[in-house]
């Protein structure tokens, strides 16, 4: 169970939109596609490739020429603006970092500015080669009816990280910088832009997060440490999940699947240390798009733990013994809250035949009525406990079948 604080609303919000393109004194052009992780040196995740495109033919006034934009990349995502307007992103995957990006435009007479964002998103740091696997664009190409134009040799003008990481916006030191602009009308659903706001943390010492479903894909900082990036717009494969699973068998990473289709993570861990009373900063540099006004933070109140043995399942391996008779231990039940929480309810115990999974258990045909105080009595008020699956402790509710221990129970600190 967790608890759930909605972040300020919209009037305490600030935000500063990072121009497009390369901006900074400290740009540097090539008359080539340069391989990113050697240019950016581990100082950025971001790397902007930025050139002209000329559309030299006579064109009637208001008139666009359509043609075909065809970007390459060797990973690991990039966002395409044409004229300063976003026009799509493209990502490689965990398998092939390697994508192309293909895109019908338009362009005016004269010249037209093309903008590429590449992002990393992490550094391989095993398997054969991953010192020299590279990253960046390596061709882009314009298409039309007549030509296939080239403009990797063309001039380009390059600029590593963003205007907001060099100002450094994510800082406690510019909480109150008049560099952010603040209002009622919160801009949602914009690329490169950051947020900054300040939020109370929940009482108590459980876990935090933040719920980030309404957010697209970027990074966020807490008092000025960065709890990472997140990509909450990212979906798992819609396939492969089935209504109802069996562990039993051969396993593969395949096996079990559960939320397809769905973001593949919205929650996102604060460590407790990092905030403390009163107010505390949140900066997110959002890259994609999304509404930050939905963001909440959650603490978890109360962990429910669950388990389910039988009669014919091995013992605990720590029972063994050099002198013991394997077969003349019993199986047992053990359940055990984090440290620092304690069981505190029992929610369902049932010896006999119980069906169901964890969350979803419910008594078979046969059931023994003293369960529930027997588990309660060994385990609530303590932060772990173990119950001998014995009709010797447990009672004996239908004879000659085989019997199974399902429980459930709540840890709250």
């Amino acid at each position: 169970m967790s608890g759930k604080d909605e972040l300020p609303s919209t009037s305490t919000w600030g935000w500063y939109k990072e121009q497009i393109g390369v901006q900074s004194e400290y740009s540097f052009t090539s008359s080539s596609l340069l391989e990113q992780i050697n240019t950016t040196k581990d100082t950025s995740d971001f790397l902007w490739y930025t050139t002209s495109i000329d559309i030299k033919e006579k064109l009637q006034p208001g008139e666009m020429k359509e043609v075909f934009l065809s970007i390459e990349s060797l990973g690991h995502a990039a966002l395409i603006f044409v004229n300063n307007k976003v026009i799509g992103f493209g990502y490689g995957n965990h398998d092939d970092a390697n994508f192309t990006f293909n895109k019908k435009i338009k362009l005016s007479q004269g010249n037209n500015s093309l903008a590429v964002l590449s992002m990393m998103i992490g550094l391989q740091n095993y398997g054969p080669w991953f010192d020299i696997v590279g990253a960046g664009i390596i061709s882009v190409f314009i298409i039309d009816i007549n030509a296939k134009r080239d403009l990797s040799s063309q001039e380009w003008t390059y600029q590593v990280g963003l205007e907001g990481e060099y100002l450094g916006l994510h800082k406690l030191s510019l909480a109150n910088s008049s560099l952010w602009t603040s209002g009622n009308d919160l801009p949602a659903n914009q690329s490169l832009i950051w947020y900054k706001t300040s939020f109370i943390a929940p009482k108590g010492n459980g876990p935090l997060a933040l719920n980030l479903a309404s957010m697209g894909k970027g990074q966020a900082w807490v008092n000025g440490q960065s709890i990472g990036r997140y990509w909450s717009s990212y979906l798992a494969p819609s396939t492969g999940c089935n209504s109802s699973c069996d562990y039993r068998g051969s396993y593969d990473a395949s096996k079990c699947l559960k939320n397809c289709g769905q973001p593949a993570q919205i929650l996102y861990h604060v460590p407790r240390s990092w905030v403390h009373s009163g107010e505390n900063l949140l900066v997110f540099h959002e890259e994609l798009g999304g509404d930050p006004s939905n963001i909440s933070v959650l603490t978890r109140i109360d962990q429910e733990i669950c388990a389910h043995v039988y009669q014919s399942d091995p013992p605990a391996v720590d029972s063994w013994t050099p002198d013991s008779l394997f077969m003349s231990l019993i199986p047992e039940v053990r359940m055990s809250c984090e440290q620092g929480w304690y069981i505190s309810s029992i929610n369902f115990a049932s010896f006999g035949t119980p069906t169901g999974q964890c969350g979803q258990l419910s008594h078979g045909t046969c059931h023994s009525q003293n369960t529930s105080k027997i588990v309660e009595e060994a385990c609530v008020g303590r932060e772990g406990c173990s119950i001998p699956i014995s009709t010797a402790v447990l009672g004996d509710p239908c004879p000659g079948m085989l019997k199974s221990l399902a429980v459930e129970a709540l840890c709250s600190q």
